[in-house]
C-alpha cells in the first residue's frame, strides 16, 4: 500500500511474507528498552535494520513506541505455530489508514480483507480494481499486500490478480471500520491487534484455540476450563449466533445432541361437520384447534452444523460441557467418523445420514448444499467443537482411545491466582491460596493424583470471602466426602494425634474446631494493613516460597520507614510522595493528570478522592479493589497511590513502572536495583 515503502535487500519483494515475520521475532528484543538501546540491539542482529524496517514492524504490531521506549509484543519464548496464529489475527484485522500511513490521513479507517471479501461477494474479482476502490484513488504495492493475504488469509489469489475464497479454509475475523482512535495513536494501533494469552498462555507453550478443531480441555474442578473458553471466544469477537453449547449427562444421546422427530403442538383449522368448510366467526377468521405433530426437532450439533454451512466466512463452535459424563460412544453414534479431520479441518471420511436426517438437511439447506451432498455429512472447515471434562467426576462413562486420539487435549493446571481472596471464621481471616496450597499438597500425598485437588475457583465468592458456612457446606464437604472419606489425607485433624469429624465442625463448638483445624494445616493468617507484601500478586512461588529477590532504593533509601526492603506497592506509593514534594504547587487533579497520562500499566495508581469513590461505589471486591494508599499534599488535598501492581510475570506492570520513572529524570525519582 502507500505506506510501505521499498525495504531493504533482505526484506524486498516480501515484505510481510512469512520469513519476514520470523525474521523480525527471531532478532527483536524481548524486553521494554529506550529506543536507542532497542534500536541498537536490533541492529545487531538484523543487518542494516532501516526505518522501513521498523516501520513494517510497527505496522505489524510487533511493538510501539511512547515516550522514547519501545514497547515489544513478545517478551517471552512462543513456538511458531503461536506466532502464525498471532499472524491470521493481523491480517484479518489490519486496516489503513494508520499512524505509520501518513499520506492517506485523513481517510476513514477500512479492514483490507474485509474489503476484499465484501467486493468478492459482490461480483469484483481483480484484487488491484479491488485495492484502488477502497479510497477510489491509486495505491501502491498491491504485490506486498497480495503476500501476506496469501501467506494469512483464506483468499486465493492467481498470478492474474484474481481473488477468490478458499471455502475449505475457515473464515478470519474482520472489524468493517476501526475507530478513528487506533489509527491515530500508536499504543491503541498495537492493542487492537492483540491476542488472547498471547504472553500468559502461549509463553507457557499452550496452543491457542485458532489451533485446533477438536479439543477437550482437561483437570481439577474449577480451574477455568469453561471461563478459559469463553473468555477466548469474547476477545476473538466470535459473535454468540455462532456459538452453541451443551452439556452432557447419562441420559444423553444421540437424538439429544443431534436431533429427532419429537411430538410438537401445532394448529389447525377446525372444519364443519363434513370435513369440506372451515368453521369461521362472524369477523372472517378462521377457528382453529390445537393439535399434536411429529416433527423433526434439531439439536446443538446440527444446529452448529448448520449454521457452519450458511456462513462458510466465519467460524462456528460447539461446546460441549462435561463432555465425560455421558457415553459418547452412544451419543456420537456414526458422526464419530467425522472427527477425522484433514490439515484444513474437514472431515476426511463423510458419512451417509439416515433418511430422516437427510430429509430434514435437503429442507432446510437446499439439496445441493454441500452440507447434505449426496446425501453425506461432512465437517466443515469453519466449526470448531471444544469440550470440558472433570477429570474428579465420580460418575463418568469411559472415554475409548480411539474416540481420545480424534482430540488435541490440553490441561488446564491450578494457578493459585486468587490471591486476595480470604477465609472468615470468626473475627480471624485467613488466606484462601494458603490453605488451597495446604490442602493440595496432602491430596497429592495421598491419591499420588491432582484430579480431586481444589482449582482456583471451586467455589467463586462474589466478594472475595468466603464465609464460614461455604467453607463447610462446599469444600469441607467435598473434601469429607470424595477425598477423606476412608481417613486419607490428613486433613480433618486439629494435632498430630487428635482428629476431627465432619460432624464436629457444626455446632457451638464448630467454629473453634475450624480454627484449630486451620492452625494446625498451617494455613496463613490475613494481615490486612499490610503493605509490604499486598502489591505483588505472584510473590510465591510454588512451594510458598519469596520468588521477589530483587532489592531496590529510591533516592538512596534502602529501606521504607519501618527498617525493610522495599516491596514493590510501598515503593510505587514513595515514589509519588517524592513526586509530590518536589512539585509542593501542583493540586491532587494535576498530579493524577500527569501521571495517569503518562501511561503507566498499574491500574489506578494515582487518584483522588472523588476518583476513589466513584471507582468504589457498588464494587463487591473491595479486598482486590481498595489496594491504595493516601498521601497528604500540602494544600490539604488527599492523593491515592494504587498499591496494586499485579503479576510480573503476567502483566509486567512492575517493569513497565521503572522504565517510565527512568524516562522522567525530571521529576527528581531515582529508582536503582541492588
Amino acid at each position: 500500500m502507500a505506506q510501505f515503502e521499498e525495504a531493504s535487500p533482505i526484506c524486498r519483494g516480501k515484505n510481510l511474507s512469512w520469513e519476514t515475520v520470523l525474521l523480525f521475532y527471531n532478532n527483536m528484543p524481548r524486553k521494554a528498552m529506550p529506543k536507542a538501546e532497542f534500536n541498537a540491539y536490533t541492529e545487531e542482529r538484523i543487518n542494516a535494520w532501516t526505518q522501513t524496517h521498523s516501520q513494517i514492524a510497527r505496522q505489524l504490531a510487533f511493538y510501539y513506541e511512547e515516550n522514547g521506549i519501545c514497547y515489544p509484543r513478545f517478551t517471552k519464548e512462543i513456538c511458531y505455530k503461536d506466532l502464525f496464529a498471532y499472524m491470521q489475527n493481523w491480517a484479518a484485522k489490519y486496516f489503513i489508514p494508520n499512524p505509520y500511513s501518513p499520506s492517506l490521513k485523513g481517510l476513514t479507517p477500512t479492514c483490507l480483507y474485509t474489503h476484499i471479501v465484501e467486493s468478492v461477494k459482490s461480483g469484483s474479482t481483480n484484487l488491484d480494481d479491488i485495492l484502488d476502490s477502497i479510497f477510489n484513488i491509486k495505491l501502491s504495492s498491491h504485490d506486498k499486500v497480495n503476500v501476506y493475504l496469501s501467506n494469512f488469509t483464506n483468499l486465493l489469489i492467481d498470478n492474474a490478480k484474481n481473488v477468490s475464497i478458499n471455502s475449505r479454509v475457515s473464515g478470519m475475523q474482520a472489524i468493517l471500520h476501526p475507530d478513528v482512535v487506533y489509527a491515530s495513536d500508536p499504543k491503541k494501533y498495537y492493542q487492537y491487534f492483540d491476542l488472547p494469552s498471547i504472553e500468559t498462555n502461549f509463553t507457557q507453550k499452550k496452543n491457542s484455540l485458532i489451533d485446533s478443531f477438536q479439543k477437550i480441555f482437561y483437570g481439577a474442578p474449577g480451574t477455568g476450563k469453561s471461563y478459559r473458553i469463553k473468555n477466548e471466544l469474547k476477545v476473538l469477537q466470535i459473535s454468540k449466533d455462532n456459538i452453541f453449547r451443551t452439556t452432557f449427562h447419562p441420559d444423553s444421546d444421540y437424538s439429544t445432541f443431534v436431533g429427532a422427530y419429537k411430538p410438537t403442538r401445532s394448529k389447525r383449522p377446525l372444519y364443519g361437520l363434513f370435513g369440506k368448510e372451515t368453521v369461521r366467526l362472524r369477523d372472517g377468521k378462521d377457528l382453529s384447534e390445537e393439535t399434536i405433530t411429529y416433527k423433526f426437532i434439531p439439536q446443538a450439533f446440527l444446529n452448529a452444523y448448520m449454521q457452519a454451512y450458511k456462513k462458510p466466512e466465519e467460524k462456528v463452535y460447539l461446546i460441549i460441557e462435561e463432555i465425560n459424563r455421558g457415553n459418547c460412544a452412544q451419543i456420537f453414534g456414526d458422526l464419530f467418523q467425522l472427527l477425522d479431520r484433514d490439515a484444513n479441518g474437514v472431515s476426511e471420511y463423510t458419512i451417509k445420514a439416515d433418511a430422516d436426517l437427510k430429509a430434514f438437511l435437503e429442507d432446510e439447506m437446499g439439496k445441493d448444499s454441500d452440507a447434505i451432498k449426496e446425501g453425506e455429512l461432512c465437517l466443515p472447515s469453519n466449526l470448531y467443537i471444544y469440550a470440558t471434562m472433570n477429570t474428579s467426576d465420580q460418575s463418568l462413562f469411559p472415554i475409548d482411545s480411539a474416540f481420545k486420539r480424534r482430540w488435541d487435549w490440553e490441561y488446564e493446571p491450578i494457578k493459585y491466582k486468587n490471591t486476595d481472596w480470604i477465609i472468615e471464621i470468626q473475627d480471624k481471616k485467613y488466606s484462601w491460596v494458603s490453605f488451597q496450597k495446604e490442602v493440595n499438597k496432602r491430596i497429592f500425598a495421598a491419591t499420588n493424583s491432582e484430579d480431586k485437588m481444589l482449582g482456583d475457583y471451586f467455589v467463586n465468592p462474589n466478594d472475595g470471602r468466603i464465609t464460614e458456612k461455604m467453607l463447610l457446606n462446599k469444600i469441607l464437604f467435598y473434601l469429607w466426602n470424595d477425598v477423606c472419606k476412608d481417613g486419607e489425607g490428613d486433613i480433618f485433624k486439629v494435632s498430630d494425634t487428635e482428629d476431627v469429624s465432619f460432624s464436629e465442625l457444626y455446632g457451638t463448638n464448630g467454629a473453634q474446631k475450624l480454627i484449630d483445624m486451620m492452625e494446625y494445616l498451617g494455613v496463613k493468617l490475613v494481615r490486612e494493613d499490610s503493605e509490604d507484601n499486598e502489591d505483588d500478586e505472584d510473590s510465591e512461588d510454588d512451594n510458598g516460597n519469596d520468588k521477589n529477590n530483587s532489592q531496590y532504593s529510591i533516592n538512596g533509601e534502602k529501606t521504607n520507614e519501618k527498617g525493610k526492603a522495599w516491596g514493590k506497592g510501598a515503593l510505587v506509593k514513595r515514589a509519588v510522595e517524592i513526586y509530590c514534594q518536589n512539585y509542593p504547587n501542583l493540586s491532587a487533579n494535576e498530579i493524577r493528570d500527569i501521571w495517569i497520562n503518562t501511561g503507566f500499566r498499574i491500574p489506578h495508581i494515582v487518584e483522588t478522592e472523588e476518583d476513589k469513590q466513584k471507582r468504589l461505589y457498588g464494587s463487591k471486591d473491595k479486598t482486590g479493589r481498595e489496594r491504595c494508599k493516601p498521601i497528604e499534599l500540602k494544600n490539604g488535598e488527599t492523593l491515592y497511590v494504587s498499591t496494586e501492581v499485579g503479576s510480573d510475570r503476567v502483566y509486567n506492570n512492575f517493569e513497565d513502572f521503572l522504565l517510565r520513572i527512568k524516562s522522567k529524570p525530571e521529576w527528581g525519582i531515582n529508582i536503582q536495583e541492588l
